[in-house]
């Protein structure tokens, strides 16, 4: 599926800015789940995973999504669906992404390094993000980057030489806490909205120390607040939104939207259906720009970027299931979660330019859409990285 163009009903004198502001920008995704979503998949690729699963794993729904999920990245990483994998990173415009770490714990840590490390090997048309300059000359080369980040701390325990370790292999920006609690502080999903404990407050001391972005993302609201205060250096939301215009746990409060500005940070807004209005299955890319434009007229437009989270490299039944089975066991409130549903205007990756067009249509400068596109992330990436 190439790009689908959203209705925004611009001139033709805007679709062309807002296609050469598309091409020109630096446009990085600080949740990219893709390139590959759920909606990308050729006709028959569903029905084939989920016979190989069941024949597999018969009966064991979570092991055929394991399965599933392992499958689907060893073909898009040197597979029957690597050239689609570059297509979608390609035709969507964007510059970076992150690649994550999976962290829950220390097995996971390095079985989850292997794997991106893979996606780097097996492509030479991406490249590791170590500094923010690796960026720049990504987009000045044809090339796209990697930014390794994580969403989780657990697997580090309370080694702070591990962090070290991953720090060298890459990894340039840690969210402290998912939903729940862990060694740092309380996620957002946590009722007692208890802020960083006293070895989160070290841990953020040595991502400081270290040059890795401290990400609030998930983070429950005094957590959020606790690493503004302790940070020396900006701090980010990489995927989140905010709560005036949508109630949801995952939205960040005027309080934290503001505090997060004040350090010099970014407020990724997401493209979750679940979070950002109260109907998912009619939630359109128009949600998402009222979420972009509150924080940029609460904060200014310096302090507001892109974290999509959304779509997922997931076929519709691994996704239906993930709802029912996992997403609970995640700290996922019942209903909430990644399913079928999707922002209209964001259905696959390669319809990403329907963000800046509808940024042309809210009737944004260009510096200022350069600037949510890409830029505001790359400045706190060259504030804080080493």
């Amino acid at each position: 599926m190439l790009e689908e163009l959203y209705p925004f009903q611009l001139t033709d004198e805007q679709e062309k800015r807002a296609r050469q502001l598309h091409d020109e920008s630096i446009i990085i995704d600080m949740l990219f789940q893709g390139p590959i979503g759920t909606y990308s998949f050729e006709e028959g690729f569903e029905e084939e995973t989920l016979n190989l699963a069941q024949e597999k794993y018969p009966g064991n729904v979570i092991a055929q999504l394991n399965f599933t999920e392992e499958y689907i990245h060893d073909l898009f990483t040197d597979g029957k669906l690597s050239d689609l994998y570059k297509d979608c990173f390609y035709e969507s415009g964007l510059t970076a992404g992150n690649r994550q770490l999976g962290v829950s714990s220390k097995e996971e840590l390095y079985a989850s390094a292997l794997s991106i490390q893979e996606e780097f090997d097996k492509k030479p048309w991406l490249i590791k993000a170590f500094k923010a300059e690796d960026i720049e000359y990504a987009k000045a080369n044809n090339l796209k980057a990697g930014i390794v980040t994580c969403q989780e701390t657990l697997g580090f325990e309370k080694d702070l030489v591990l962090l070290e370790k991953f720090f060298r292999f890459g990894l340039r920006v840690i969210q402290l806490t998912y939903n729940n609690h862990n060694y740092l502080g309380a996620g957002c999903m946590e009722q007692n909205n208890a802020g960083l404990s006293n070895f989160g407050i070290k841990f953020v001391e040595k991502m400081n120390e270290l040059g890795i972005v401290v990400d609030t993302g998930h983070c429950g609201k005094q957590t959020t607040l606790d690493a503004c205060k302790y940070s020396k250096k900006p701090v980010i939301a990489s995927h989140s939104a905010a709560e005036k215009v949508y109630f949801h746990n995952r939205a960040k409060s005027d309080e934290e939207i503001k505090a997060i500005a004040e350090t010099g940070g970014v407020i990724g807004v997401f493209c979750m259906p679940w979070f950002i209005a109260e109907e998912p299955e009619n939630t359109t890319i128009e949600h998402l720009l009222d979420h972009i434009d509150y924080i940029a007229k609460l904060t200014g437009p310096s302090h507001v970027g892109i974290g999509t989270d959304w779509p997922m490299p997931q076929t519709k039944w691994m996704a239906l299931k993930f709802k029912e089975l996992v997403a609970p066991g995640m700290g996922f409130k019942p209903g909430d979660g990644p399913s079928i549903e999707y922002v209209k205007g964001m259905k696959d990756y390669r319809s990403i330019i329907n963000i800046t067009r509808g940024l042309v249509s809210r009737g944004y400068s260009d510096s200022d859409i350069k600037n949510i596109l890409g830029g505001n992330f790359l400045r706190v990436f060259k504030a804080v990285w080493k």
